[in-house]
C-alpha cells in the first residue's frame, strides 16, 4: 500500500475532534425524551420471538476489508450501527436489530475484523486488533455504505470501537450507547494492578500473552469462549444452540491473530502498527467524548463490575446518562434487548442530525 493511501487512511480517523456538546442540563428535555415506539411491546415481542434465528449477512468492501454485516429496516431510516464484543458475534443483536428496524431505523450490524464473514483483502495487511484499527473499521464501513452519521452502540470490543469513533470523529457519531462506559484503553497505565477479584476475571487476557495461550486459543477457541460466556454473564441461561450459532463466527482465518494482538497490545506487550500510529497517539491522551451518550452497566456483569458511573463522568464532556440494568451480565444487548433498544431510540430521537 502506498504512503499516500496510508496517509489518507490515517486521516479518516484522526481528524479534528469537533465541538463539544451542550451541557446535560440544557439538553435534557430533548435528550431524555423517549422515541415513539413505532410498534407496541406485543408487536416487538412477535418480531423477536419464535425459533432460533440466524441473521442474514451482506458483504461490502472497504480499502482493507470485505466486511460481513446484517442490515435491517428502511434504507432511508436514521442509521444505527450495532457493534459486538469478544467472544461474541452479530447475534448479540438478534433481538435488538428487528426491534429497532420496526421503529423505522436503518440498522447495520457488522462482524468485527477477525470474525464471521469479514475478511482482509490482502495477505500483507497487518492483522491488528488494536483499538484504533477497530475504530477505523467503523468509519470505513460507514463510508462504504454512504452513511455520513449514525448512532453507534456497542459493548466490549464493539463499545470500544464506538467510543473511539465518538472521541476522534464526533461529526460521524450522533449519539453513543456504551456498555461499561468509557472504553478507550489507557495503555500507559496497563501495568497498574486492578483489585484481585477483577484480575481473576481477566485470566484469559494474561493467558493470551503467552505462546501457550495462543496455541490454546487456536486449539480450543470454542471451549474458551463458552467459559467466558458463563463467567461474564453468570445469570444468563443460554442454550447450546445459541452458543453454537455465535461460535460459527470464530472460524474466521484471522480470528486467533486478531484476538492475540488485541490483548497483547492493550497491555503494552505488543507494538501497534504504523497505519494506526496517529490515532493511537490521540487515544493515549484519553480524549473526552462530546456526543450525547447513554452508558449502561449490567448489575450481574462477571468481568466488569457495575458502577454508578461517577468514576468516569469526566470522560464525557457532553450530555450523558448512566443506567444500571439489574440481573444482566456482560452481553447486555442479548440479555436485556429492551433496555438496549430504549437507549438507542432515545439518542436517535434526541440527536442533532445534520443529514
Amino acid at each position: 500500500m502506498s504512503e499516500k493511501n496510508l496517509s489518507r487512511r490515517r486521516f479518516l480517523l484522526t481528524g479534528a475532534a469537533g465541538v463539544a456538546g451542550a451541557t446535560l442540563a440544557a439538553s435534557a428535555p430533548a435528550f431524555a425524551a423517549k422515541a415513539a415506539q413505532g410498534v407496541t411491546d406485543a408487536a416487538a415481542a412477535a418480531v423477536t420471538g419464535g425459533a432460533l434465528r440466524h441473521l442474514s449477512v451482506r458483504q461490502v468492501r472497504t480499502e482493507l476489508l470485505d466486511i460481513g454485516y446484517h442490515e435491517a429496516g428502511p434504507e432511508n431510516g436514521r442509521p444505527v450501527i450495532l457493534l459486538h464484543g469478544f467472544p461474541y458475534d452479530i447475534h448479540s443483536y438478534v433481538d435488538v436489530a428487528p426491534m429497532l428496524a420496526a421503529r423505522g431505523y436503518r440498522v447495520i450490524v457488522p462482524h468485527l475484523r477477525g470474525h464471521g464473514t469479514t475478511r482482509f483483502l490482502s495477505a500483507s495487511t497487518p492483522r491488528s486488533g488494536q483499538q484504533a484499527a477497530i475504530g477505523e473499521d467503523v468509519i470505513a464501513l460507514m463510508d462504504a455504505l454512504h452513511i455520513p452519521e449514525a448512532v453507534l452502540a456497542g459493548y466490549d470490543w464493539g463499545g470500544r470501537a464506538a467510543c473511539v469513533v465518538a472521541a476522534l470523529r464526533p461529526s460521524r457519531c450522533v449519539g453513543l450507547v456504551s456498555v461499561n462506559s468509557y472504553l478507550i484503553q489507557d495503555i500507559a497505565r496497563a501495568t497498574q494492578p486492578l483489585p484481585p477479584q477483577v484480575e481473576w476475571g481477566l485470566w484469559y487476557q494474561f493467558y493470551f500473552q503467552t505462546e501457550r495461550g495462543r496455541k490454546g486459543l487456536e486449539a480450543s477457541r470454542n471451549d474458551i469462549a463458552r467459559i467466558l460466556w458463563k463467567n461474564n454473564s453468570p445469570t444468563w441461561q443460554f442454550d447450546d444452540a445459541t452458543f453454537v450459532r455465535a461460535a460459527e463466527a470464530f472460524n474466521n482465518p484471522d480470528y486467533v491473530e486478531i484476538v492475540i494482538h488485541s490483548y497483547r497490545h492493550r497491555l503494552g506487550l505488543a507494538p501497534g502498527y504504523p497505519l494506526y500510529e496517529d490515532a493511537e497517539r490521540k487515544l493515549a491522551k484519553l480524549p473526552a467524548i462530546t456526543v450525547p451518550s447513554i452508558t449502561l452497566d449490567g448489575m450481574a456483569d462477571g468481568v466488569v463490575p457495575a458502577t454508578d458511573g461517577k468514576g468516569q463522568a469526566a470522560r464525557f464532556a457532553g450530555p450523558r446518562i448512566h443506567r444500571q440494568i439489574p440481573g444482566v451480565g456482560h452481553n447486555l444487548p442479548q440479555e436485556a434487548p429492551q433496555a438496549f433498544v430504549d437507549a438507542v431510540s432515545e439518542l436517535v430521537a434526541g440527536g442533532k442530525w445534520r443529514t
